[in-house]
């Protein structure tokens, strides 16, 4: 009779029993408002869909507004009103399971959301209806854990993530993928990576092959290293220096090759310091309440003068800490320009120091003309021998002539770029040599003076090892430039546009900088993993030029992952225990052989094998000094 009733009334009757009407519908509306809905389909729970997403911020989960004018203007975001931040319509968000909404599950991280998801049951027909997408899903989120991404959330914005998550999130999809037959290239997965979940990944690129993929990676992780089964050794150095095969084959026969950069270095072990500078006793940047994102009311103690590591597996609060929380607050309570800090209750100490500086891997200028002569300062008086010698003093030729800036010494064409920037349509823009001035810069009458043999555009030309060589009665150009070379960088060129510099390089450029110019004061560095991209040598070097700013006064605290730049290191503090919601901790803090001791710490578990394979292989000679 119902049947009937709602088949005559096109899908609507009216029941009355008991003297009380109530309205039925046998489609997907409200009989009482009459608001009808469309058929599910996946496309709802898309933000990146036009049926899925918020249409008040169009699926981006928050507003854009300018704020200030002219060059003070820049974009504040704010959550979207509507979503809350979800991203999704009303009627993503209304559609649930178990009484969950999908945003609900967004908002976990990687590991929580299947503990969540596991614990959803179902019966009868809608059990047959989950069988299929709850298996699926539940494999996928098995990748993003066995390439030790649990932590992430699942609503993480992707260009908040780093090139290494990225790319463990990309391989964690191509697992899943079930293809066969497929070349994977991997640059660095390792980078971001805490040395406990090396294995894991290496589990994942194993699990590609065994499927019949092949996979090329270029790593400088030791232990990425030693479990190829085929392993190419590049170099002998880096820039024009490089470039050749030095070795190749099974990994334990090119690290045997006593050619091989790599198998040399690998070789000598984990190196410690000999004597470590001592902590307790000198002043202290203490900070205090620290609580944003997943920063659980911590509180840490930096000795200023050291060297000071920040570690933890991926995800545990490292960068919130030091860089949202510290470096900002440092910076405040300088009186110096800095974003807004994540929360916290107090910092002292901060009149110890006069400056707080983030020492990144952004570029050293924008154009071709920021070089690494200019950046470091050595072009200044180079300019200025220039325009002391007997050619240009006749000529009249004040230092500005031989300046990039200054039209009167320049190629006009390019205006002392060196290159000449071609609008492609359609494509980006391309830079090609200057055909006046063949890349040399300076226009003829310029290049006719000389300083021991080269011209302005010469002096550019040569690489920073021969120009050490080259120059060294300059002592104010020398110095620098040998500890460039001592850097590993003696193979970039002094006029090598910003442009053409990795991330790596130009960092240890801005750190040159800051060592070979005047002292500001004691001055906090910040560095976040400086040794991306570098050979475990780079790595020693770099860790000797941070020694020397810590010898002159300055404190040096990096977030890191490698082991020598822990062993290496004054004092540690080890966030944890693990990522996201189970991070925010300190778990221990002390020197790293204070840190191997403490049971339930994972970089305390890393140096413990580190200083026993130490002690393993120099037994009766001690600790090996590093840099002091």
């Amino acid at each position: 009779m119902l049947r009937r009733a709602l088949l005559l009334g096109d899908g609507t009757a009216r029941v009355i029993a008991a003297g009380e009407e109530t309205l039925l519908s046998s489609k997907r509306a409200c009989p009482s408002c009459g608001r009808g809905f469309p058929e599910l389909d996946p496309r709802f729970f898309s933000f990146n869909t036009k049926q899925g997403a918020c249409e008040a911020c169009e699926g981006k989960g928050v507003l854009v507004e300018l704020k200030g004018r002219g060059k003070s203007a820049r974009e504040v975001e704010t959550p979207c009103d509507d979503c809350h931040g979800s991203r999704l319509s009303p009627l993503a968000r209304a559609v649930t399971v178990n009484e969950k909404p999908i945003d609900e599950l967004f908002k976990q991280s990687v590991s929580d959301a299947r503990q969540t998801i596991m614990k959803l049951e179902f019966e009868g027909r809608s059990a047959e209806v989950a069988r299929a997408p709850m298996k699926e899903l539940l494999l996928r989120i098995a990748f993003l854990e066995q390439v030790g991404l649990g932590y992430l959330g699942l609503d993480r914005a992707a260009n908040t993530l780093s090139g290494g998550e990225t790319q463990r999130v990309r391989l964690a999809a191509q697992l899943g993928s079930g293809l066969t037959g497929i070349l994977y290239v991997l640059d660095e997965p390792t980078i971001g990576l805490h040395p406990r979940d090396t294995s894991l990944l290496l589990a994942a690129l194993r699990a590609l092959v065994d499927k019949g993929c092949s996979v090329l990676v270029v790593e400088h992780d030791s232990e990425t290293i030693r479990a190829a089964d085929h392993l190419i050794d590049v170099g002998p150095g880096g820039g024009s220096r490089g470039g050749h095969v030095i070795a190749a084959g099974k990994a334990s026969k090119v690290l045997a090759d006593p050619k091989s950069v790599t198998g040399t270095s690998l070789a000598k072990g984990p190196l410690i310091p000999k004597v470590r500078r001592p902590v307790g006793k000198g002043p202290m940047l203490s900070l205090k309440g620290a609580r944003e994102h997943n920063l659980k009311n911590v509180s840490v103690d930096i000795p200023l003068g050291r060297l000071v590591s920040v570690t933890g597996v991926s995800g545990s609060g490292k960068s919130t800490l030091v860089r949202e929380v510290l470096l900002r607050a440092a910076r405040q309570a300088l009186k110096l320009e800095t974003d807004k800090p994540g929360a916290f209750a107090t910092l002292k100490g901060i009149e110890n120091i006069k400056r707080a500086i983030e020492m990144d891997q952004s570029p050293i200028g924008r154009t071709p003309r920021s070089v690494p002569a200019t950046y470091v300062g050595i072009w200044d008086e180079l300019r200025r021998l220039l325009a002391a010698t007997p050619e240009a003093r006749a000529r009249g030729y004040t230092a500005s002539r031989f300046s990039f800036n200054v039209a009167a010494g320049r190629c006009p064409s390019c205006e002392g770029q060196g290159a000449l920037t071609v609008e492609m349509s359609f494509l980006p823009e391309v830079l090609v040599p200057c055909e006046d001035c063949n890349g040399m810069r300076f226009n003829d009458e310029t290049r006719a003076v000389k300083l021991t043999g080269f011209d302005a555009a010469g002096l550019l030309n040569l690489d920073i090892e021969e120009a050490a060589e080259k120059l060294h009665p300059f002592s104010k150009v020398a110095a620098p430039l040998r500890l460039l070379a001592d850097l590993g960088l003696g193979y970039l060129k002094l006029g090598q546009p910003s442009n053409t510099l990795s991330g790596g390089e130009a960092q240890r450029i801005k750190l040159v900088a800051e060592l070979g110019g005047a002292s500001g004061g004691p001055t906090l560095y910040v560095m976040d993993e400086p040794t991306t991209g570098l050979h475990r040598d780079d790595v020693r070097r770099l860790i000797g030029l941070l020694n020397r700013l810590v010898d002159r006064g300055d404190t040096v605290v990096v977030i890191e992952h490698h082991t020598d730049v822990m062993l290496a290191s004054d004092w540690i503090i080890d966030m944890g225990p693990e990522g996201g919601a189970a991070g925010g901790t300190v778990v221990a803090a002390g020197t790293p052989e204070d840190i191997a001791k403490v049971r339930g710490s994972h970089t305390g578990a890393v140096l413990k094998k580190e200083l026993a394979e130490a002690k393993q292989l120099r037994p009766n000679k001690g600790d090996v000094p590093l840099f002091r």
